[in-house]
């Protein structure tokens, strides 16, 4: 087989599960990313179309699977399970339940793929990785699940909040807008709070009762990075 040939096949390939893991794709992305030309990314998802696979094509937008569509197990190779377990332990000593249920449950998928030997250094791996007692393993909350899928949905929450600096506790109405991580805070909930009539950071451990709401919000146009900036600008500029 060719050198070319060989290089294309690695590349559908990888088109395939870039595919699959993302809702939509552009060419201009796809081929910026395999350094190819649109043109090439034009002859490659006809090549896929012909193979059987059901690409959906977006006027203006881009290509996506359609939906139901999912491609064999994609075996990991031993860097790659490596890293993966690596990152486990750190999960693993979250302060949020929920986020520990689900990795536990994708992770234990995804061990069930791994060839025989690399299940076995995997497990050796495992066993020889440990986190400092330093980073508090206690749970504190067991809700960014939830709040993950209605930032995706772009549901409104309805939260009762403890007050930081002060015994108070608020009913909100909030936009979740994105996610704030520090080792000594945890998970802090960036969102546009209905109540304040403006974007807030909510700890989540000081989030004492939350519901989603049957009702929809315009995603937000601002971006994370415009938010951090505005919010160190504010911190040098008192």
């Amino acid at each position: 087989m060719k050198d070319n040939d060989t290089k294309r096949i690695s590349r559908l390939t990888a088109i395939l599960t870039q595919l699959q893991t993302k809702r939509i794709l552009t060419s201009t992305t796809l081929a910026e990313k395999f350094d190819v030309s649109v043109r090439t990314i034009y002859r490659d998802i006809r090549a896929l179309e012909q193979a059987g696979v059901p690409i959906v094509t977006e006027d203006g937008k881009g290509y996506s699977l359609m939906d139901g569509y999912r491609i064999p197990p994609v075996m990991f190779t031993e860097n790659e399970a490596n890293a993966l377990i690596t990152a486990e332990q750190l999960v693993l000593k979250n302060r949020d339940s929920s986020l520990i249920k689900e990795y536990t449950e994708a992770i234990n998928k995804i061990k069930s793929v791994l060839l025989y030997a690399t299940k076995e250094k995997v497990e050796l791996l495992a066993n020889r990785i440990a986190v400092s007692p330093a980073i508090p393993h206690s749970n504190t909350s067991d809700s960014l699940t939830l709040i993950q899928n209605a930032l995706t949905a772009f549901k409104v929450l309805n939260i009762t909040y403890q007050s930081e600096h002060k015994d108070e506790r608020t009913e909100r109405k909030i936009e979740p807008f994105a996610f704030y991580y520090n080792l000594q805070e945890s998970w802090t909930l960036i969102a546009y709070c209905r109540l304040r009539k403006d974007y807030r950071m909510f700890r989540l451990s000081r989030i004492l009762k939350i519901e989603p709401l049957d009702l929809n919000f315009t995603p937000h146009k601002l971006t994370l990075k415009e938010y951090l900036d505005s919010k160190e600008k504010n911190f040098h500029n008192p």
